[in-house]
């Protein structure tokens, strides 16, 4: 069977580095799913998880605040802003993110500042859905 090869990197170093039979990542348009021999892609990713289905057929998660996605025909890069393992993921603190996030709306007048209250309460979001996924809720 074909594989390809995933690279996870951020600001903060190299998280992922292995071939894969697939990967699934939260594109801007939606989920994407990526298989050996894709064509050529380059698009922004939103926050949300990451999935790499690995060649012994076990899925690794990833949860990722945004970045851009390279696919090549036999090499998927993630260039993500800020990237952690699923294992990572804590569900109590993304919680009390999203909360957090959800009370900095209420009560905004400035635009610019709605728009980054906006943007926080998605990856807020995105953190918080990711972790209650890797927990089995």
């Amino acid at each position: 069977m074909a594989t390809i090869k995933v690279d996870i990197v951020s600001a903060e170093g190299e998280i992922h580095s292995g071939e894969a039979n697939m990967v699934y990542a939260p594109a801007a348009m939606g989920e994407v799913g990526i298989a050996p021999r894709h064509a050529p892609l380059l698009t922004k990713l939103s926050p949300g998880e990451v999935r790499v289905e690995t060649v012994e057929g076990d899925m690794e998660h990833f949860y990722i605040t945004g970045g851009m996605l390279e696919v090549q025909p036999h090499m998927v890069t993630v260039l993500a802003d800020t990237a952690l393992r699923g294992d990572q993921l804590d569900a109590a603190a993304a919680l009390e993110a999203k909360q957090a996030a959800e009370h900095a709306l209420d009560g905004i007048s400035d635009e610019t500042d709605l728009k980054k209250a906006q943007l926080e309460l998605a990856e807020a979001e995105a953190r918080y859905r990711a972790a209650q996924k890797l927990q089995g809720k």
